[in-house]
């Protein structure tokens, strides 16, 4: 890349880190130090600021950098991210927004809790919490070094450290001065960003092709090396049954990771009703759904205009095919337009990567402070529980980092539905049985996530993600025992099947009082914080 390019985007960068930067300060000036503040913002938010802030949080670094590579490499096969994504919201809207609303007030464990035994099920939880925030997060740090060396034209390892290292100092900074309130107005102003940016290229694309979306995918298709084979299934999950299950597996985890995620689920907190809470969701859709229809463009248009092998070339997993179809489409690398348009991409895509780790980390250090730390800790002390989640929000930062530099390799998108299964697997199974089964008990719910927590864990472990192949995170030894690169073809109905099993061998009966209070408030919002 030309020294236009870094000095633009370096700009660029720099404008949007302070804007967001002044924000964090301006509302870490005026505010108190209560949970409410810090986990929830006050409850303050109207449904439409939420709703853009919700799709801020779920709008990462995967869909713009990941799904748009993964459609430039693979054609229709990328698509089911695409739809997986946006179907899950149906899941959310109908089964969980408004009841986790009226059932907690800061976490996840926080519904459980309500007719449990509260320290086994928020330490289970809040276990269980804390690893999916960490594993989606990792998906941005990765992202984050892909986009900084692309723009840096840098390949060295130190360039992509560098780059890690400083979004995750910036995140911690994020969430330890200004909690939800200031993450909140940073999505806010992300998701705007990111939907112009994605209008544009879009509507850039389409015009190259006067309109005609046939003679987009035709050329697509011709560009990519594949032929028609390019639009039909099964180039990347087709080839053999191991392939096809995969695609399953994958396909569940996304449809119903979205309603374990936790940095989704607090998101219903920061609103004042379950009424709210829903018209957050409906307004997230339409942003969602509409950001997703786009990336289908941006990924084809990658292939037709880039080039699948220029854009592998830059990245073999993808993840710099929506930066590289701005460059062309501004009028190539020596072009002010393309230098311009390369520039802007770059520094909203960065944008997107610092929102999104704001709101994860704010989730994870949320359920380490109010659930794993208040749950040893005798006493109700709100504004020490506040500081134990600033320091978490730090340590969880380390952790994100070391691990985002040791997958750096991989493709953002697939690393995302890494977390979704675990998510699904862990979070979902023990939400629902929460939520709609009366004979629930604390055994189930504490088996239920470890049910599904600890089989997703071990077998990514033992996947070809791991070990045994030359993309792996080890490609020089091989421990793959598990044929599918993602679990959740087995550790989501473990996770059931482990509530279930929990709940049916369990000693103690539910209670009964509980469960007619919580089914009550869940569904009239009557106590509701």
């Amino acid at each position: 890349m030309t020294g236009d390019h870094q000095t633009l985007a370096l700009v660029l960068f720099g404008v949007f880190v302070a804007i967001t930067l002044g924000i964090t300060t301006y509302v870490s000036r005026n505010r108190h130090g209560s949970a409410e503040e810090f986990y929830a913002g006050g409850r303050l938010f109207s449904p439409m600021e939420n709703g853009f802030a919700i799709a801020g949080d779920y709008m990462s670094a995967a869909s713009f950098l990941g799904i748009s590579g993964l459609i430039a490499l693979y054609g229709y096969d990328g698509l089911l991210y695409s739809v997986g994504f946006l179907v899950a919201w149906l899941v959310v809207l109908f089964l969980v927004a408004e009841l986790v609303r009226n059932c907690g007030r800061f976490t996840l464990a926080d519904v459980i809790a309500a007719r449990m035994r509260e320290r086994p099920v928020r330490i289970a939880a809040g276990t269980s919490s804390v690893t999916v925030s960490v594993l989606y997060l990792v998906a941005q740090m990765v992202g984050a070094g892909s986009l900084v060396a692309l723009l840096l034209g840098e390949t060295s390892e130190a360039a992509r450290t560098w780059a890690v290292i400083g979004v995750g100092a910036l995140m911690v900074i994020y969430v330890s001065l200004g909690g939800m309130r200031a993450t909140t107005w940073i999505q806010i102003v992300k998701a705007v960003l990111l939907m112009g940016g994605a209008i544009a290229l879009t509507v850039l694309v389409l015009m190259r092709f006067h309109g005609d979306f046939d003679q987009l995918l035709r050329t697509a298709a011709d560009r990519s090396g594949h032929g028609s084979d390019f639009l039909a299934p099964g180039l990347k999950y087709g080839g053999d049954w191991t392939a096809r299950l995969d695609f399953i597996s994958l396909g569940l985890a996304l449809v119903l990771g979205t309603a374990g995620l936790p940095h989704i689920l607090s998101r219903f907190y920061t609103v004042p009703t379950a009424r709210a809470a829903r018209r957050s969701v409906v307004w997230s859709i339409g942003l969602i759904g509409s950001f997703y229809l786009m990336t289908i463009v941006l990924g084809f248009g990658a292939a037709a205009i880039v080039g699948s092998d220029a854009v592998r070339g830059s990245n073999a997993a993808g993840n710099t095919a929506v930066p590289l179809l701005a460059l062309d489409l501004g009028g190539g690398a020596d072009s002010t337009g393309g230098t311009v348009l390369f520039a802007v991409v770059a520094a909203v895509a960065f944008a997107t990567i610092l929102a999104v780790v704001a709101g994860i980390t704010l989730a994870s250090s949320a359920s380490v402070a109010h659930d794993l730390y208040a749950s040893l800790r005798r006493g109700n002390k709100q504004r020490s529980e506040v500081t134990v989640a600033r320091v978490a929000a730090a340590g969880i930062g380390v952790v994100a980092i070391g691990l985002g530099l040791l997958a750096r390799d991989l493709n953002v998108a697939f690393l995302v539905g890494l977390a979704f299964a675990v998510a699904a697997s862990a979070n979902l199974p023990v939400l629902l049985y929460s939520l709609f089964w009366r004979e629930f008990t604390t055994r189930g719910a504490v088996w239920s996530v470890y049910g599904g927590l600890l089989p997703a864990l071990v077998l990514v472990v033992l996947s070809p993600v791991v070990s045994g192949s030359p993309d792996s995170l080890f490609p020089g030894v091989d421990f793959q025992y598990f044929p599918l690169d993602n679990p959740g073809l087995v550790s989501i109905p473990l996770g059931f099947l482990a509530g279930w099993f929990g709940t049916v061998t369990s000693a103690d009966r539910a209670d009964e009082a509980k469960h007619a209070e919580t089914e009550v408030r869940s569904l009239t919002g009557a106590g509701a914080v």
